[in-house]
This record gives C-alpha cells, sequence and structure tokens, in this order.
C-alpha cells in the first residue's frame, strides 16, 4: 500500500473539471473564490435551501401567512443558504487543506491547490459572515437565537473526519438547521412539528452524503478520512433503506402534526418512490454513478415542497 507521501508525490496528475458558461466568464482573478464556495457545484446549495422550504411552507400553511410573506421568507433564505453554504465551504477547505491534497476529486480545490492562501480565504470568510448575520437580522428577533446556533455546528463539521466515522451525521446536524428556522420565521412555534420535520431531514442527509462519500472511500482510506461510506460498507445499502423507512414516517408525522392536506402526503409518497430506486440502483463502487444520484437529491427535495407548497395555494385560496 503506497504512503501518504507517495499518493501525493506520484499520482498522475489531476485534469480539473470543465466550467460552465457562468464560470467561464468570470475574471481569473474571482475565479479560484468563486469555486471556493462552490458556485460552480450548486448542488449542496439545493440541498441546504430545500429543508428551509419545507419548514416555511409549512408554516405558512398552518398560519394562513400571505403569498407576498412567504414568499419574501422564500428568497431571504434562499439568499442565506447560498451565502451560508459558500461559509461552510471556505471552513471546511481551511481545516481539510492539507487532506484535500491527498484526494483525488479535492486536489484541486483553490486552497489546497495554492490558488488562495489561507489568509486570503479567512478574510473571504469574514465577508460571507457579514452577509450571513445581514440575512439573520430580516428575520424576526425569536430567529436570531436559533440562527446564529448553527454556527457552531458549521464550525466543527469538518473535525468530525478525523476522529469518527461518522462526519455525516453533522453535516447533516447542520445541512438541515433551517427546517427548524422556517417556522419562527414565519411566527410559528409548533416544536413538535419542527422536530420531526427536522429529524427527517437528518435521516435524508445521512443517505445522500453516504453515498457522495462512497465516491472517496479508496483515496480516503489512503488519506486517513472516515466517514459512513468506509464504516457501512457492503451494509450501506440496508442501513440507508432503514434511514429512508424513519425519513418518510418522521415526515408523515410532521404532516400529521401541522394537518397538511393531500397534496403534501403524495409529495411524501414521491419522494419515497425516488429514494427506493436512488438506494435500489446506485452503484456504490462507481463514483460517477455515485455523484449523479447525490445530485438526483435536488428533484427528491423539490418534490417534498412541490406538495407542501400546492397545500398552502389550495389552502390560501380556500378550495380545501
Amino acid at each position: 500500500m503506497p504512503s501518504q507521501r507517495q499518493l501525493t508525490t506520484t499520482s498522475a496528475p489531476i485534469a480539473k473539471p470543465p466550467l460552465g458558461p457562468f464560470m467561464q466568464s468570470l475574471p481569473k482573478s474571482v475565479l479560484p473564490y468563486a469555486q471556493l464556495v462552490r458556485l460552480d457545484k450548486p448542488v449542496g446549495t439545493w440541498l441546504l435551501y430545500w429543508p428551509c422550504t419545507w419548514g416555511i411552507t409549512m408554516a405558512a400553511y398552518a398560519s394562513n401567512a400571505s403569498l407576498l410573506d412567504t414568499a419574501w421568507m422564500l428568497s431571504l433564505f434562499g439568499v442565506g443558504s447560498l451565502i451560508m453554504r459558500g461559509a461552510g465551504c471556505i471552513v471546511n477547505d481551511l481545516w481539510d487543506r492539507n487532506l484535500d491534497q491527498k484526494v483525488e476529486r479535492t486536489a484541486m480545490r483553490p486552497i489546497a491547490a495554492g490558488q488562495i492562501t489561507p489568509k486570503q480565504a479567512i478574510v473571504y470568510l469574514g465577508g460571507q459572515l457579514t452577509l450571513g448575520l445581514g440575512v439573520l437580522l430580516s428575520l424576526p428577533v425569536d430567529c436570531l437565537l436559533l440562527g446564529a446556533s448553527s454556527l457552531a455546528l458549521v464550525a466543527t463539521y469538518p473535525l468530525f473526519k478525523r476522529f469518527t466515522y461518522y462526519p455525516q451525521l453533522m453535516l447533516a446536524f447542520t445541512y438541515n438547521w433551517g427546517a427548524m428556522l422556517g417556522f419562527p420565521a414565519m411566527g410559528v412555534w409548533d416544536v413538535p412539528t419542527m422536530a420531526a420535520l427536522y429529524a427527517s431531514g437528518v435521516c435524508w442527509t445521512m443517505v445522500y452524503d453516504t453515498i457522495y462519500a462512497h465516491q472517496d472511500k479508496k483515496d480516503d482510506v489512503l488519506a486517513g478520512i472516515k466517514s459512513t461510506a468506509l464504516a457501512w460498507g457492503e451494509y450501506s445499502k440496508p442501513v440507508m433503506a432503514g434511514f429512508t423507512v424513519v425519513q418518510i414516517a418522521l415526515l408523515t408525522t410532521a404532516g400529521v402534526l401541522n394537518g397538511m392536506g393531500p397534496a403534501f402526503f403524495m409529495g411524501v409518497g414521491w419522494a419515497a418512490y425516488r429514494l427506493a430506486s436512488m438506494i435500489t440502483n446506485v452503484h456504490l463502487d462507481l463514483p460517477k454513478d455515485c455523484w449523479r444520484w447525490f445530485v438526483d437529491n435536488i428533484k427528491t427535495g423539490g418534490v417534498l415542497f412541490l406538495g407542501a407548497f400546492v397545500d398552502y395555494l389550495l389552502k390560501l385560496f380556500g378550495l380545501m
């Protein structure tokens, strides 16, 4: 087995992934900063945003909020998701700059590749967090403590891959915080529903991020990085199926507690079908297939939002 030093010095040069039209249009001096916050890979922003939309829409349904107020909050959380996902990526890359050099998929990240220095990244992070604070201050006052408390999770998540095989769990806690925050943002404090929705998102993240981790499992072993992909190994699919069963049960519970209508439960059923298909068909030993199915979760999150939003509109216009 090659040593970590051999891995980084004798491997073939890593080809940079192709850039889309937007990224290609950016000045060369700006491009590394855009890549640092993953503007070229928006899947993470969507997966952070969808749980926010579930919470906002379910709270709007429960409180009969106006369409304007709901649209404003969905837009605000969309901006916040983009900013905070970017901030999280910077924190992650600062912690992992030495580890990233040892994993083929991450070796060309701007800090690991030397395009951005740690000091420059910290200054950029300060700007991101300032923008994030601006979004947070736009929310009702009683959201501030709940929203700010997520920063501790963002800051410590990268450490978990060094000491435990379950960094995915910390990411799950972080990525679904918006499912809870969306309720008080709309003036609703329904703790049982918030907890059930949040826990369902945690289960979802455990599934999709385990598939994501299977992309790098060979390099991770050499680099000393831990993940659920390595912990569960050949039992990954049965374990993910178990998490999905719990996720669907929790989503159903959240819907019942919130008095949701038929569109929401149809969305839950549709999401269950999509998740079952993903777990059945994903080839965990093929990195490209893992990435394809990981990205497909954007649609699954959107299905759940669509169901809740249709119910909200039907109730708002007196059609149910």
